[in-house]
């Protein structure tokens, strides 16, 4: 019988990614992960937290029906189901800390919690972890009421949801390193718990590839204009890392690289992804860290100096966002779930699961990312240094016009060095990382070698 290489397979899983003009291999399990997902699951889990009256940051923790210290029982709860399905690799806790009583938003020293569910990697020499958050927390109109109904349904029940549905999902797979799964409290008082987490990240040396905010993914309509668009999602990215320093500013200014941060580079990577796995969903990148003069948890691990970006619905309704439930001239305020979209809140859950899972099987990042700029031509060499860990089949090299916010082309290549015929004072450059079924690591902009 003739045998059929492992290439002759994969190209049973070819097709055209005209977005950049390149063969993209799909995964057939990532697809199958990303058809698992269910809109009637989180439609429920959202219904679930809503039950709970109120989630506001300092509402009652004694409870076992309402406030936030019902629902983050629940919340683990829930986890620890998901750990029958793991073989004893997941595993969840509530994270207590205290926070100090700041005179704003926080009256008293409060005992907060995020509730967490760890995925851990299979492979114990991969120290790299991923994270996706949504926050737990609710508020009504006046943000330091604890106890009136905040059902947050959409504020922030979407994101807590789909993570969640993530987390059943993918935890029944095995990945090399690390995936956590967190619902962080805080947010609305002032991002508390995500600050809570990325400090000690930051504490720990964590080395987190990238980390996932979805704050409001569950709505489609917004207010004012009337404009309804179940087809776009925005992913915030910051322009220059809060922590770079002097060098590295230097590079950037020479290079003319301020679109290409670590973050933006992972928003490109996700919108490459969902155009390969995701239909009728466009990924819209949004080039400042968060919304104009407001923020959300990807915000404490930027400050650190993590990879980190935010999903947040297209349109925003702001008659069910931080309003009281009330009726006021036959117009019904207040953050419902009748006043959702669970058909596009699953989109967006399928954009997340596919770009987690993509990164948790990719290699790791090409090293020591050059291009030459000793010579004056109209080509470009490029070259790095191979990567340890799991075996590389090769690598692209991904191409844009300096105008473009996207990658448009990619060229692949198998050493790891290449001389292309693209002149590198018309375009922009990155270098990525790629196993035998096209898990691709985020790419690496390249610095120039004298």
């Amino acid at each position: 019988m003739k045998s059929i290489s492992i290439l002759n397979i994969l190209l049973l899983f070819v097709t055209i990614n005209t977005t950049f003009g390149q063969v993209a291999i799909y995964d057939p399990e990532i697809k199958k992960m990303v058809s698992e997902i269910s809109s009637e699951n989180m439609e429920a889990t959202v219904k679930r937290l809503v039950s709970f009256g109120t989630r506001h940051t300092l509402s009652d923790t004694k409870s076992s029906t309402r406030g936030i210290g019902a629902a983050q029982r629940w919340v683990k709860s829930e986890f620890d189901n998901y750990a029958k399905l793991s073989n004893g690799r997941l595993t969840s806790e509530i994270d207590y800390f205290t926070i100090k009583a700041d005179g704003r938003r926080i009256k008293n020293d409060s005992q907060l919690g995020n509730v967490m569910a760890t995925l851990k990697g299979t492979d114990a020499t991969d120290d790299r972890v991923l994270i996706i958050s949504g926050h737990l927390d609710s508020r009504a109109t006046d943000v330091m009421d604890s106890t009136i109904d905040a059902p947050g349904a959409n504020d922030d029940g979407s994101g807590v949801a789909a993570m969640m549905e993530l987390a059943k999902i993918m935890c029944k797979r095995e990945f090399p390193y690390t995936i956590i799964f967190v619902a962080v409290v805080g947010e609305e008082q002032g991002l508390y718990g995500a600050k809570h987490l990325a400090d000690k990240a930051k504490d720990q040396n964590w080395n987190i590839i990238a980390m996932i905010n979805n704050d409001m993914i569950g709505n489609s309509l917004s207010s004012g204009t009337q404009l309804r668009d179940n087809t776009q999602v925005r992913v915030f990215s910051e322009t220059f890392p809060y922590l770079e320093t002097e060098a590295e500013a230097k590079i950037r200014k020479s290079t003319n690289r301020d679109n290409d941060s670590p973050s933006r580079q992972l928003a490109r990577y996700i919108k490459s992804v969902t155009n390969q796995y995701v239909e009728q969903l466009d990924i819209k990148l949004v080039y400042r860290n968060d919304r104009f003069l407001r923020g959300g948890d990807h915000t404490p691990f930027s400050q650190n100096g993590f990879t980190a970006i935010r999903f947040c619905e297209m349109n925003e309704n702001f008659d069910h966002q931080h309003q009281t439930v009330r009726k006021e001239n036959n117009i019904q305020y207040g953050d419902l779930p009748e006043f959702m979209d669970f058909e596009y809140m699953k989109k967006v859950a399928c954009s997340n699961l596919a770009t987690l899972s993509n990164l948790a099987w990719s290699p790791k990042a090409p090293k020591n990312v050059g291009i030459e700029v000793k010579e004056v031509t109209n080509f470009s060499v490029l070259n790095w240094n191979k990567p340890e860990g799991k075996p590389i089949y090769g690598y692209n090299i991904l191409i844009r016009e300096t105008s473009s916010p996207i990658w448009e082309k990619s060229i692949f290549v198998k050493d790891t060095k290449a001389e292309i015929p693209y002149s590198k004072d018309n375009y922009f450059f990155a270098v990525q990382s790629v196993d035998e079924l096209g898990h691709s690591s985020l790419p690496v902009f390249p610095v120039p070698i004298r």
